[in-house]
């Protein structure tokens, strides 16, 4: 019994310290020298505070500003730690209620605007944390947010323009504008 216990434990304890210690502070050590932004969370700080995170979304519903995907989160909208879509199927009436209330949340900020509203901004994202929206989206809010500013709307455009990112590689996802960017840009702006 004893010749098997020992190379057991001897075994145990290795495996414990390669895969416990050693492979976890390798791969820590080399995502902080590769990717030190990205392997702290991706935040992004204003006057040194910390204003939130590149990758995570954020509420916002003032008029001012330019409003992200829906969240599903929950018990608070875009909660990292509970991180799920809504899971309602498109023959769910939950699902045409919630569409039908962003809808006319959107109306209501700009009742005077008659195009249809862009989908990214009437439904919830798969993870309930999408930071970012379509450039239609974003163009679909420019009047308003410029409006409730009281900024030109080709200022707002080049700061969409400039907050916009393209395809990765050319051909990997689709164009889209980081929404926490997009509206620190706008305040930044705005002073």
């Amino acid at each position: 019994m004893k010749n098997m216990l020992r190379p057991a434990l001897v075994l145990f304890v290795a495996l414990t310290v390669v895969t416990g210690l050693v492979y976890p502070a390798v791969v820590t050590a080399l995502a902080q020298a590769a990717f030190h932004h990205e392997a702290n969370g991706s935040l992004i700080e204003r006057d040194g505070q910390v204003v939130g995170s590149a990758i995570i979304g954020q509420q916002f519903d003032a008029p001012g500003y330019f409003w992200g995907r829906l969240s599903a989160t929950t018990p608070n909208p875009y909660n990292a730690g509970s991180s799920s879509g809504s899971n309602l199927g498109p023959t769910n009436p939950a699902l045409a209620d919630e569409i039908k209330a962003s809808i006319a949340a959107l109306h209501d900020a700009d009742p005077h605007h008659t195009a249809p509203v862009p989908v990214d901004l009437a439904t919830s994202s798969g993870s309930g944390l999408d930071p970012e929206i379509s450039p239609a989206a974003a163009a679909y809010q420019v009047a308003r947010v410029a409006k409730a500013r009281g900024m030109n709307v080709a200022q707002v455009e080049a700061l969409v323009a400039q907050a916009s990112t393209g395809r990765q590689l050319g051909f990997l996802g689709e164009p889209r504008v980081n929404v926490l960017k997009l509206n620190l840009a706008l305040d930044q702006a705005h002073r």
